[in-house]
């Protein structure tokens, strides 16, 4: 029996699985061991995951998430697991997880968009190529938080119209004032940022906020995508936003004159099945 996990900077979601088939799901709080220390994210497996394995015995546990391509902070996430699952822990990247479960032993080019964005080329082995996403402020084109920043900032500046902007204003019950809180001072703007995207979702149907949509997706091709050979191999995406606005992202995708492949909601069922062909 494995326990897998999948996290990104909102959630982190565990499945228990015995012969190929998953036998629980349990969805915790997202982890980042760059912005969390070993004793917060030891709490949050303590409170949220364990009292629901329960008695389950468990073989090996295969950590992706948010942040996990660094030895020293792979070693934040691994040591607090180890705190209440005595098995061997194997940490590595979201990234490398979308590549796994998008091609297993193929190779390719593969693409987050979720709450951040991200993309690699890889070999069928590992991840041999990778543009920086930058995080939010300085890249994460395409992302949730992305999205949310642009809207919030077109919004604040008086740049859509004035009754979509009274939708928000009514439909969020925020203010100007507590959106400057929570964007410059406190903790998790991205997950912040990122909330609004059901709301932009939502209004697709403005020429404004389609046209900021659109752009964002057209800039994460442009400013990634296009930095790898995408003409020869497969390109495929993984992410709650990639699933949900996969109609425009292939219009944009389309407009840059890229082939884009197929696009996946979430990386675990891929990531059960690369594993169990790996333990066979």
């Amino acid at each position: 029996m494995i326990l897998l996990a999948d996290s990104g900077s909102t959630k982190t979601d565990w499945c228990l699985v015995t012969d190929g088939k998953p036998v629980l799901h349990v969805c915790t709080k997202g982890t980042n061991p760059f912005f969390q220390t070993t004793d917060e994210i030891s709490e949050e497996i303590a409170s949220n995951l364990m009292p629901k394995l329960e008695r389950s015995v468990i073989d090996a546990v295969y950590f992706y998430g948010a942040g996990c391509a660094f030895p020293e902070k792979n070693r934040i996430v691994s040591t607090a697991i180890a705190r209440h699952i005595d098995v061997p822990v194997e940490i590595g990247s979201d990234l490398l997880a979308a590549a796994r479960a998008l091609y297993g032993k193929e190779a390719g080019i593969a693409c987050i968009m979720g709450t951040g964005s991200n993309s690699c080329f890889y070999d069928g082995n590992e991840i041999t190529s990778n543009v920086s996403p930058l995080g939010f402020i300085l890249g994460d084109e395409g992302s949730a938080a992305v999205l949310g920043k642009l809207f919030i900032g077109d919004c604040l500046k008086n740049q859509l119209p004035a009754t979509l902007q009274e939708k928000f204003f009514e439909q969020s019950g925020l203010t100007r004032a507590e959106i400057m809180d929570r964007v410059y001072k406190q903790p998790f703007p991205n997950r912040f940022l990122a909330s609004f995207s059901p709301f932009i979702a939502a209004n697709l149907s403005e020429p404004e906020v389609r046209s900021l949509v659109l752009n964002s997706f057209k800039a994460f091709f442009k400013r990634n995508v296009m930095q790898y050979d995408y003409r020869h191999y497969p390109i495929r995406m993984v992410g709650s936003v990639a699933y949900y606005y996969q109609d425009i992202l292939r219009e944009a995708a389309f407009e840059m004159g890229i082939e884009l492949g197929s696009i996946v909601k979430s990386p675990m069922e891929g990531l059960i099945n690369y594993h169990t062909k790996k333990n066979q």
